[in-house]
């Protein structure tokens, strides 16, 4: 009787254990996806149809299909799934974001679009849908005007 107690435990960790690890790619997968063109949850409401977002005080582009961060370094485009160091401090929630809908590479452009979007530039308001995961794994989600 108790080999058969110890056995059934043992199913029961088991398929507990089997289930979480389901859990876990699904989550993997989910984060697959959101780095193949699906947008940021930082991303601004309403915009849908954006290839790139221009984010003037990091002057840093966001490609939402490759699921990058495009940046100077060195005096050279380089391509990173994070923001650079010098950028860690900023909050992507908060950061005003032009949208480009076109699917050309902007980044011939970046000396034009550094002029019309400077540092500091707030153009007309964003509406953010903020998606944030605490570190305790809870998730706050909140709507907000820019």
């Amino acid at each position: 009787m108790k080999t058969m107690k110890f056995m059934l435990s043992a199913a029961m960790l088991f398929a507990v254990g089997a289930t979480q690890a389901q859990v876990e790619a699904k989550s993997t997968a989910t984060n697959t996806v959101a780095t193949t063109g699906t947008l940021p949850d930082w991303g601004v409401a309403g915009f849908d149809n954006a290839r790139y977002y221009y984010m003037p005080d990091l002057e840093t582009y966001y490609d939402v299909r490759a699921g990058e961060y495009v940046y100077m370094y060195d005096g050279s485009w380089a391509r990173a799934k994070t923001l650079p160091e010098r950028y860690k401090t900023y909050d992507l929630y908060d950061t005003y974001k032009v949208v480009l809908t076109d699917d050309k590479e902007p980044f011939a452009e970046y000396d034009k679009m550094k002029v019309k979007y400077a540092k500091g530039y707030k153009g007309d308001p964003q509406k953010t849908i903020k998606i944030k995961k605490r570190k305790d794994g809870t998730i706050k989600i909140k709507e907000k005007n820019n």
